[in-house]
């Protein structure tokens, strides 16, 4: 949002948190089939520094906004990049390389400065592949 002050426009810049954990985005290719175009192998769209925030259940939720709590969602804020939707899924690049599905269309932060999506955990290994 901008603010006016003295006849200038003021812009604020979002918070992007530490931007202190790596993550991978990849897009999955597709292959043919003997009915079309099937879903391929995984490639890598970009390597980048996130920040990325557990979402806890408050006391007493199964669920938290219609996302289920076993598969461990959670907030990822970056800097823009162009192209990321959620088609795509993210390698948590920690110890256990955990794979997430990005579960809802990122959302633009200020004027191309950042982006924000909810990601959660596959919830059968068939998802991943």
């Amino acid at each position: 949002p901008a603010e006016h002050h003295q006849g200038l426009e003021l812009f604020v810049t979002p918070d992007l948190g530490p931007l202190d954990r790596r993550i991978r985005i990849e897009q999955q290719g597709t292959v043919d089939g003997d009915y079309g175009p099937q879903p391929g192998s995984w490639t890598t769209y970009g390597t980048f520094w996130a920040t990325v925030q557990e979402v806890l259940p408050s006391r007493g939720e199964s669920q938290a906004d219609g996302i289920r709590i076993a598969e461990r969602p959670a907030r990822v804020r970056m800097r823009f990049v162009p192209g990321i939707t959620s088609a795509m899924r993210v390698i948590y690049l920690d110890r256990s390389d955990r794979a997430m599905k990005i579960i809802a269309q990122p959302v633009e932060l200020g004027r191309k400065f950042g982006l924000e999506f909810m990601a959660a955990d596959f919830t059968t290994a068939g998802d991943a592949t």
